[in-house]
């Protein structure tokens, strides 16, 4: 059995204050069983002010997360606010580490930790993995060395994120500290059976426009149906002047990725990055020669709809103890100009009174299926993933 319980503190300046508000919290909602663990998530003011380290350091049980521009548990959604999910169970272990940096390289400071922590006897059955927002290597680098180290296990996370501009200051967290270009996570053991849950947008959301990727290399795209793929941009309309990408931030390419050995039917989303000097289209996911695309029509309206539907769902699941949920940070970006909290609300409204936590993601890691025990594990843009335990 796994229990489940959210904790949060609004206090941002004093992290005497903010550590009573969470051990109070955790005191009054949750008695610990013999293996705890609890994923930690705040906005970084939290962090400069010293409030991150102290809670992190004198919890009764290992923490390990990402800042985040927004965040909920059971009775709290905020953007200023630092929330930690708690997950405990005497059937269900947990290992936890942070890496070395990875300025160079991914491979090798993963491999070092999670042989570090990891119990030799048995494979894990869950990663929930905390990457950093990396500019020279996309999220699906950072999964292909997972399903390397740890191939057949199901990966799930959250890329650190803030609220600044260009959404680079993001850090990645485990027990007090809290990193640039490290990359925490937790492996989980013993009896439990996660499953996964992927919200885009609703199907009435698709343009008439449709190409093919007919010459890419990783998430640059050089050509679309054989024509230079930033002049495929401009003659959409989306693309009018220079070399600005204009609305193109917020048109999702629904791709599928039909050429990959491990193709399971199931499409996954691209956010456009910038425009290279020659022209070529970079994105912020990997692009194989040969897929197809649909492109989307992304409104804060469609957003919640699609949000709320899908997890609505986990109502009617046996045995959920907990949910954790991590949306696409420009899906938080579409509700800025109204409510920023919209999804989020509606979230906490579709799981009603499950045990839960949701934050905001610079890219999300989720299985688009598991067949026969066999994730499929992708990386995505401008969705939402959601783990049921």
């Amino acid at each position: 059995m796994l229990k489940c319980v959210g904790l949060y503190t609004r206090e941002a300046d004093e992290p005497e204050l903010a550590l009573a508000d969470i051990l109070a919290q955790l005191s009054e909602k949750i008695e610990l069983l013999e293996h705890t663990v609890g994923i930690i998530t705040c906005h970084t003011e939290f962090v400069d002010s010293g409030v991150l380290r102290h809670i992190g350091e004198n919890l009764p049980f290992e923490v390990a997360g990402a800042t985040t521009s927004a965040q909920a548990v059971n009775g709290l959604a905020g953007e200023m606010a630092l929330t930690v999910f708690v997950m405990t169970s005497d059937t269900v272990r947990f290992r936890l580490a942070m890496t070395e940096p990875m300025e160079t390289e991914i491979e090798g400071p993963l491999r070092e930790a999670i042989e570090r922590v990891g119990d030799d006897s048995e494979r894990p059955k869950l990663a929930i993995a905390f990457p950093p927002l990396m500019l020279k290597n996309s999220g699906d680098d950072i999964m292909e060395v997972w399903n390397k180290i740890l191939p057949g296990v199901p990966v799930f996370g959250s890329m650190a994120v803030d609220d600044s501009a260009d959404l680079s200051g993001g850090k990645v967290i485990y027990r007090g500290r809290a990193e640039k270009i490290r990359h925490s996570f937790i492996l989980f053991y013993g009896d439990i059976n996660p499953r996964f849950l992927i919200a885009i947008l609703p199907e009435t959301t698709k343009l008439p426009h449709r190409g093919e990727i007919t010459k890419s290399k990783a998430n640059v795209v050089y050509e679309i149906d054989g024509h230079s793929a930033y002049d495929y941009l401009k003659n959409t309309g989306f693309v009018t002047t220079g070399e600005s990408l204009g609305v193109f931030w917020f048109v999702p390419f629904l791709l599928n990725q039909q050429k990959r050995e491990d193709y399971d039917g199931v499409p996954v989303v691209r956010g456009l990055a910038s425009i290279g000097e020659d022209g070529a289209v970079i994105f912020r996911g990997r692009i194989d020669e040969g897929s197809v695309f649909t492109l989307l029509n992304m409104t804060a309206e469609d957003v919640v709809t699609e949000t709320k539907a899908k997890l609505m769902t986990v109502r009617d699941m046996p045995d959920v103890n907990g949910v954790i949920v991590f949306s696409c940070v420009v899906r938080h970006l579409l509700h800025l100009h109204k409510n920023p909290l919209d999804e989020i609300e509606h979230a906490k409204e579709a799981l009603a009174d499950l045990p839960f936590m949701m934050s905001y993601a610079a890219g999300e890691f989720c299985p688009t299926s598991v067949k026969d025990g066999v994730p499929v594990n992708r990386f995505h843009n401008y969705s939402l993933v959601a783990l049921v335990i």
